[in-house]
């Protein structure tokens, strides 16, 4: 299967936002359970929920790129 040029630029654009987005909310889940240990129990879905609608854009730009030809 080859990949144009359009595909690549696609594909590279669209996961840099969902990369530093994921590392965000990493870096604020920890930050916060630091803060408050306690609270670990409800930052911790809500942190993989939001980790998986942002891990969905990624997965949207491949499909952009394997559709565009």
């Amino acid at each position: 299967m080859t990949v144009n040029i359009t595909g690549a630029i696609i594909l590279a654009i669209g996961t840099i936002g969902p990369g530093i987005g994921i590392g965000l909310i990493g870096a604020k889940a920890v930050e916060a359970v630091g803060r408050n240990p306690e609270a670990q129990g409800k930052i911790f879905p809500i942190m993989i929920i939001t980790i998986a609608f942002t891990e969905a854009l990624a997965i949207l730009s491949l499909v952009f790129m394997l559709v565009s030809k």
